[in-house]
């Protein structure tokens, strides 16, 4: 289920403050001081509770069933075998009693988002050098994770379920079905299929040639890791949310900061930030190829839900092919 897209969400309606007493109650967690819905993060589903014991992160009405069973394996494996933060302990409540669905809490993690209007506002040039090889670090360490099968994660045998045919066929999949739904909501006309099925087929030898599938976040930006600024320098304060999380090709959790930063005029950065990565890779054309396919991927995903939303911040009228073609172009330029 982790690989699947969700546009929507359950949110948490009404907590009352009994309710959420009987919580701590439950795991001896003290007595609460109060509560706040978090202002954006897991689509509406958490909310911040202090109590005499601590800060949590509070994480109900599951999005599909076995969404907080899988969150937990992520958070405790990545624990166990990598030094990246991540909230631990994470306390799962199968019992519906308390809410009317099963719920997680966790500790609250020290920082502030990249994003936040605090640090956009005041770092500088070389913070944001080093914050993007923090980032770095970061993903090596979790893409250390390496396993045997490309899949997603069985939640009743918490196990790796193969995708169908390979990773590839079902990549490409995934690609087309999201271009043919995006015309529900915009023009996409042959030419815009042509050159999405040209760039699939100039990739899939790269595809092919990727045999050691890691841990893939499948969601890391910025509003799904804190940072701080430590007496040595930038500090990860830790990384949360693996809604998304499955097993294949680590370089597409570069996708999104590589986005971020083109978006706001920092190329320089996603440069740094894809190079360092890549330092140590062997087969830069292939992870050219396959990197220009996730950006795809990705912007597919981003264009079908601005138009229908109606939040296109770019001109209207550009076809599909040409917008993309900006993202794929520049994401395989910055690779040395």
């Amino acid at each position: 289920m982790t690989a699947e897209i969700i546009f929507a969400s359950n949110k948490l309606g009404i907590i009352n403050d009994d309710q959420l007493q009987s919580m701590l109650n439950k795991f001896n967690l003290g007595k609460l001081i109060s509560s706040k819905k978090t202002a954006n993060g897991a689509m509406g589903q958490t909310m911040f509770v202090s109590s005499t014991e601590g800060e949590y992160v509070f994480k109900g009405n599951p999005l599909y069933a076995g969404q907080l069973v899988e969150e937990k394996f992520f958070v405790e494996n990545i624990h166990k075998r990598t030094n990246v933060i991540v909230p631990m302990p994470y306390i799962n409540d199968d019992s519906d009693e308390i809410f009317g669905w099963s719920y997680s809490l966790m500790p609250c993690l020290q920082g502030e988002h990249l994003n936040s209007k605090y640090l956009k506002a005041t770092l500088k040039l070389n913070d944001k050098f080093k914050i993007a090889e923090l980032i770095v670090k970061t993903l090596s360490e979790l893409h250390n994770w390496k396993v045997s099968e490309f899949g997603e994660l069985n939640t009743d045998k918490l196990e790796i379920l193969p995708f169908k045919n390979s990773y590839t066929q079902w990549l490409f999949n995934r690609i087309l079905f999201w271009l043919e739904d995006a015309k529900k909501y915009s023009k996409i006309t042959d030419k815009d299929f042509k050159w999405v099925e040209a760039l699939l087929d100039d990739s899939k030898g790269a595809f092919e040639n990727l045999s050691t599938p890691t841990f893939v976040m499948g969601d890391f930006k910025p509003g799904n890791f804190l940072i701080y600024l430590g007496d040595n320098g930038w500090e990860l304060g830790g990384v949360f949310d693996f809604t998304n999380s499955y097993f294949a090709d680590p370089v597409s959790d570069l996708i999104k900061m590589i986005t971020y930063y083109i978006d706001n005029n920092e190329g320089n950065i996603a440069k740094h930030l894809v190079n360092l990565y890549c330092r140590n890779l062997e087969g830069k054309e292939d992870i050219k190829k396959r990197i220009k396919v996730h950006m795809l991927h990705q912007r597919l995903l981003d264009w079908g839900c601005a138009k229908a939303m109606h939040m296109v911040t770019w001109d209207n009228e550009l076809p599909f092919y040409e917008w993309v073609e900006s993202y794929t172009n520049s994401v395989a330029s910055i690779i040395e």
